[in-house]
């Protein structure tokens, strides 16, 4: 028994140690190839990499310039190597963990790479088909190596090098000089370089002297300066970044649940920012659109040179006209803040972009861009209800019924509509029903053929905060769905075009750090922003979105003073004298937003006031005559100044029909008022209006008092419509 025992024994101390062996055969074919191919590589390309005892050395990054259309300079990004360096133990430990918890929380613990975090990127990246979504996985060290020796393409070949100077770097730094380099040389933003730049910058105080919290905000910027900085285009996504930190360093046992709590509560302040910009929230704008094409990196160090589409002068102008109205308004309108986007309808060409009244009054949000931003654009959206109307059997002429109705749908609430003065106008023409905003008129016609083509003529128009629109009612020509100012821009700019869509645009040119135009390089058909001014433009970038007989009948419909005059009046803001403007007001149900927006073939101005913390403004707020549209009006004036009167040419295939303004039928004897309208030839009314003379309806008026609303209409039949109102 004892023999056969022992000879089990034996058999499976030989089965352990041929396992062993295979084991370790495979282990050494593996890394003797790893090595060949390694040293082949080598030979290839790997001797010439930078040796890492180059860290300490600077490299000198390139400034970018934005500039205005005149190549006025608004802004420069650069990397500013005036920076303070500070040794390892001038930085505090809170700012050393912070890091540590966000960007690498193996740093102490890794040789210079992570290996699981690199196959996890790995298999992600291989899941994905877009380059430019490609996952790191950088350490701490290979971030550092990589800003100071390596450039920032996205290959593997260039991440292999990466990964060998990070081991070789690790060799001859220790972690307290590697880590000591990254705080010193990594951008927070601007030209906040390394951590006390970074914290003078931001909280006008040492490194030494920061708060939890401050440095917890502070570590969460390197990933993307642009991104989370509260100066930058998207604030809202600062404090969400700085609680993401915390709850890394909670998660790690860095800091305990109080401090957690403590820090995430702690009010910032920041330092007011005392950086050279022009144009801020345009400036930012820009910048983002670049940093989508080509990365952060590049434009913080690549040294483009970017001739935009602004007119600083009209920039300037126009945030002097928004700053002086709302002071003016601020007390007795409960309004303390105001946008404008000012453009070239022609071009797309965008000329002006005010976002808030101060961008540097984070107090009140002011770095918010509200022209990019959702708001309710009240009856400013109905000239896309009326676009499509005209385009599917409605005209000026026709006519419909504004009186009282009440849609009923099932599992929803009932929907009846109101005007804005509470009143009905009986029969009105759609020249009037727009012209003077009536609500039940456009109501009734979008239930005509339905919201979801509305919906989809807008998206056409340029809102493409509708493409993932939820689902809405019949209240969405009364400005029910959000939309942001540059939406509305572009669809009143393709009207304005006679039908023809053209995108917003920013940018006209830009040169590399060696003069070379390389505008052509934005022109990627993957992209959703098309922001560079072409030449030549693809007949395929700018489609025919309505008929021009369509934009036609819109254009001249809001540029009509004399039909507006029931609900606006004759001393409207909304007239500029020996100019033809098209001009559309809107406010939205509970007061937060009020709008203007108007345009001639050559400007296209909007306007929006409110308030960014969407308190309500006063109700006595008179649409078309205080709000948004006295602003409108200066801005307009101001861009029109020097410019001769411009009619806005009709499609050349329409006549002239006189009509009867009261019907839209061929005019008889008893029309009270006649008005010519444009239609093509041949599909004008035939009909003839066959109202009573004055002196009969004005005797059926005085027997029609007190009488029911079915009375009424007998004693008042083929009278106009003045008196069955």
């Amino acid at each position: 028994m004892a023999g056969k025992k022992k000879q089990n024994k034996k058999i499976q101390k030989q089965k352990k140690f041929f396992k062993s062996r295979i084991v370790k055969t495979l282990i050494y074919t593996g890394i003797s190839l790893f090595i060949v191919g390694l040293g082949s590589f080598y030979w290839l390309d790997l001797n010439h990499l930078p040796n890492p005892n180059m860290l300490k050395a600077n490299i000198s990054p390139q400034t970018t310039i934005i500039r205005d259309r005149k190549e006025r300079i608004l802004y420069k990004v650069y990397k500013d190597e005036n920076r303070i360096s500070l040794n390892y133990e001038e930085i505090p430990d809170i700012v050393k963990n912070a890091t540590i918890a966000i960007e690498d929380s193996g740093f102490y613990q890794h040789p210079g790479i992570s290996v699981k975090s690199m196959f996890r990127a790995l298999l992600n990246n291989m899941r994905r088909r877009d380059s430019n979504q490609l996952q790191g996985a950088s350490t701490i060290t290979q971030q550092l190596v990589k800003n100071k020796l390596l450039t920032s393409e996205r290959s593997y070949k260039r991440k292999i090098k990466e990964i060998i100077l990070a081991l070789w770097t690790e060799r001859i730094y220790s972690k307290k000089e590697i880590l000591t380099m990254y705080l010193n040389e990594i951008s927070y933003g601007g030209p906040a370089y390394g951590i006390e730049t970074a914290s003078e910058t931001f909280f006008n105080k040492h490194a030494q002297n920061l708060t939890l919290a401050e440095a917890a905000y502070l570590s969460g910027l390197p990933v993307s300066p642009e991104t989370f900085s509260l100066i930058g285009a998207n604030p809202e996504l600062a404090i969400n970044r700085q609680t993401q930190v915390l709850e890394r360093m909670v998660k790690l046992s860095m800091i305990s649940k109080e401090q957690f709590e403590h820090a995430k509560n702690e009010n910032l302040i920041f330092a007011q920012q005392k950086i050279g910009i022009l144009a801020p929230h345009f400036v930012m704008y820009v910048k983002n659109q670049l940093v989508k094409q080509y990365g952060e990196d590049v434009i913080n160090q690549g040294g483009l040179d970017v001739v935009t589409t602004l007119d600083l002068d009209i920039q300037k102008k126009t945030e002097e006209i928004i700053a002086k109205q709302i002071t003016k308004t601020k007390k007795s309108f409960n309004i303390s803040n105001g946008a404008a986007l000012v453009t070239n309808p022609q071009s797309g060409e965008i000329l002006a972009m005010i976002g808030s009244v101060d961008y540097f009054d984070l107090q009140n949000k002011g770095n918010v861009n509200v022209t990019t931003s959702l708001r309710q654009p009240g009856s400013a959206i109905k000239p896309v209800n009326y676009g499509y109307a005209f385009d599917h059997g409605f005209s000026p002429a026709s006519v419909i019924e504004d009186s009282p109705v009440v849609y009923v749908t099932a599992g929803a609430k009932n929907f009846s509509p109101a005007n804005y003065d509470g009143k009905f106008h009986g029969n009105v023409t759609l020249r009037s029903a727009l012209a003077n905003s009536y609500n039940i008129p456009a109501v009734k016609i979008l239930n005509s053929y339905g919201v979801d083509k509305m919906l989809d003529m807008g998206r056409k128009l340029g809102i493409e905060s509708w493409d993932n629109s939820p689902q809405i009612g019949l209240s969405l020509t009364l400005g029910s769905l959000e939309v942001t100012m540059v939406d509305l821009a572009r669809a009143y700019g393709t009207i304005a075009n006679t039908g023809i869509k053209k995108e917003l645009k920013s940018i006209k040119v830009v040169k590399d750090h060696q003069n070379r135009d390389i505008t052509g390089s934005f022109n990627q058909a993957e992209s959703k922003y098309s922001f560079i001014d072409q030449v030549q433009a693809a007949e395929e970038d700018s489609p025919q979105v309505i008929s021009p007989l369509s934009a036609y009948w819109v254009t001249d419909i809001l540029s009509d003073n004399h039909a507006r005059q029931n609900t606006f009046g004759s001393y409207s803001k909304l007239i500029i004298p020996k100019h033809q403007v098209a001009v559309k007001t809107g406010t939205s149900n509970d007061f937060r937003d009020n709008w203007t927006i108007g345009f001639t073939p050559d400007y296209l101005v909007a306007v929006w006031v409110g308030n960014n913390d969407g308190s309500f403004m006063n109700k006595k707020l008179v649409s078309g005559v205080t709000g948004a549209a006295p602003i409108w009006n200066e801005i307009m004036t101001n861009v029109l100044a020097d410019s001769p009167p411009q009619k806005f040419s009709k499609p050349s295939h329409l006549v002239p029909v006189t009509i009867c303004e009261e019907n839209g039928l061929l005019t008889c004897s008893n029309c009270p008022e006649v008005t010519v309208e444009y239609f093509p030839a041949a599909e004008g009314p035939t009909e003839t209006c066959n109202f009573r003379p004055a002196a009969e309806c004005e005797e059926a008026k005085k027997q029609s008092e007190g009488k029911n609303d079915e009375e009424r209409k007998l004693l008042l039949f083929d009278c106009p419509f003045q008196y069955s109102q």
